[in-house]
């Protein structure tokens, strides 16, 4: 697999302002000292979790923990100047403990789905769990998303963490000892940069990303429906009743999936059984930093650009939030009260041999960028 980057745009609560830290808004920029600050959260599997908080000059925050490597917030300014997340996560660590569905987490082995929760690579078949139906969802039953990751901040005046796992050979059923580092930083522009390196001594599928949520009123009680959405991507990878792709690529002129001009989520909506969950391919000629999406709300008048390394885009809808978690301020997390724009190599990649490879060999490195930015227009 060749390099990729990956950046993304996100805030924090840990120790800010109550007001902030329940998700409340709040008129005034948090009055924290730019840089990175730690707090304990608890213990899982006998590792201590920590809640990191990152604040830029302006006064943006995101929280990150080492759990999952999940991104818990991330507060920013609206119109009038009122800050409140625009990232859906919870102010403490048991919630994520009863396994929501992926709220902010960092994603791996292979984000999204391989079909029949298997793959041949070598002339060996590679059995995972079947977590999702009978395919496999997001790395398996234990993920990245669900491990105590090394966290460290290389200087705490800047507001970057760095977190490493060793994911081992056969790890939910994957082959290989696989090392990854990630990377988060959050620049003065408003920017979430999310960077992912990994390295592995077999061949193996490798597909990271991040699962954060975004409602960019601040508001989940507003449907992200009402918000305009633009992806850069002449076609999409239409699925089967199960969500794997069927291995055709498909133009979306014409369809509910042509988001080449910015529209309402809703216009279209129920032209789309089940909302959207699928991939979409990026109109790229190759792995270069580029602009692929932009997500914008009128309430607020937040803009959040997404700048990706990879191919892919899974827009997902919230399809399946059905109000058992509650957002930062208790505010319950229902149908389509949030969205996903999860940068990545198509779903199923192993299986089709026409989609770009995602096979990872030895003395290669994984690297792809991300990058979330938030403004208000």
């Amino acid at each position: 697999m060749k390099s990729i980057k990956f950046m993304l745009a996100a805030s924090a609560v840990a120790t800010l302002t109550v007001a902030c830290n329940t998700g409340a808004e709040s008129k005034n920029a948090p009055s924290i000292k730019a840089g990175v600050t730690k707090a304990n959260w608890g213990t899982v599997d006998g590792k201590t979790v920590y809640l990191y908080t990152l604040v830029n000059d302006k006064g943006d925050t995101v929280t990150i923990t080492n759990y999952g490597g999940t991104v818990t917030s991330f507060i920013t300014p609206d119109k009038s100047g009122k800050y409140s997340s625009v990232i859906i996560g919870f102010d403490s660590l048991a919630p994520y403990l009863q396994h929501p569905p992926y709220f902010g987490a960092l994603i791996g082995r292979y984000g999204n789905r391989i079909g029949d929760a298997k793959f041949t690579l070598d002339g060996t078949v590679y059995q995972l769990a079947a977590n999702d139906g009978k395919n496999t969802l997001h790395g398996g039953i234990k993920g990245f998303d669900k491990v105590v990751w090394d966290a460290s901040v290389a200087n705490d005046t800047i507001p970057s963490l760095t977190l490493k796992y060793l994911s081992k050979d056969g790890e939910e059923g994957y082959p290989g000892n696989l090392n990854v580092t990630v990377q988060y930083t959050l620049t003065n522009d408003g920017e979430l940069k999310i960077e992912y390196d990994a390295e592995t001594d077999k061949p193996t599928p490798v597909n990271l990303t991040n699962h954060s949520y975004f409602n960019l009123s601040g508001d989940v009680s507003n449907s992200i429906l009402d918000e305009t959405l633009m992806i850069n991507a002449d076609s999409y990878t239409p699925v089967d009743n199960t969500l794997i792709p069927t291995g055709e690529i498909k133009a979306v002129k014409g369809t509910p999936f042509d988001f080449t001009s910015p529209k309402k989520i809703g216009k279209d909506f129920a032209e789309v059984k089940g909302g959207y969950d699928h991939n979409f391919v990026l109109n790229r000629k190759d792995n270069s930093l580029e602009k692929v999406a932009s997500l914008s709300d009128s309430i607020s008048g937040r803009t959040m650009d997404v700048y990706t390394t990879q191919p892919g885009l899974q827009f997902y809808s919230g399809n399946f939030l059905d109000g058992r978690f509650a957002n930062h301020g208790n505010q319950p997390i229902t149908l389509h009260s949030a969205l996903a724009l999860e940068t990545q190599h198509f779903p199923d990649s192993p299986n089709k041999p026409d989609f770009p490879s995602t096979i990872l060999k030895p003395g290669e490195k994984y690297h792809e960028v991300t990058i979330y930015q938030v403004s208000v227009r």
